[in-house]
């Protein structure tokens, strides 16, 4: 003998994959403080591997710092050329924090400036993008 289904069961259902297919999973939202650091970096050589090796290996140093939560680092993805895609960039790297706070903490961590210090002659043009959620 089945279970028997309640219909309220069913849009609840049907309401959170709605919302999960919509991108507002209530279960997903990120905090209202979290601050999204998106870093575009173009390279002095471009196209030169060995300096966009040494950005990468600099970024991927940060990691260190504790008041970073996610880190992604990344180059063009060689996706479909399109009109509004811009691929001009070297190399990226994308840092979540968790307040405003941790994000000038770790502007201001020693790591950081080091990787400025040592990195910063590599590239030509660097482009920040910050942001919370919506």
């Amino acid at each position: 003998m089945g279970s028997k289904v309640d219909r309220r069961d069913i849009l609840t259902g049907i309401g959170l994959a709605a919302a999960t297919v919509a991108g507002t999973d209530p279960a997903r939202a990120e905090p209202a403080g979290r601050i999204r650091h998106q870093v575009f970096f173009w390279l002095e050589r471009a196209g030169n591997a060995a300096d966009r090796a040494k950005l990468v290996a600099g970024l991927k140093a940060l990691a260190a710092i504790p008041q970073i939560r996610e880190l992604h680092v990344g180059v063009p993805a060689g996706t479909e050329q399109r009109d509004v895609v811009d691929a001009s960039f070297d190399v990226s790297e994308l840092m979540l924090f968790d307040t405003v706070a941790d994000q000038k903490a770790y502007q201001d961590h020693p790591a950081h400036q080091a990787f400025v210090a040592a990195c910063a002659p590599l590239w030509r043009k660097v482009v920040v993008y910050d942001s919370v959620p919506a």
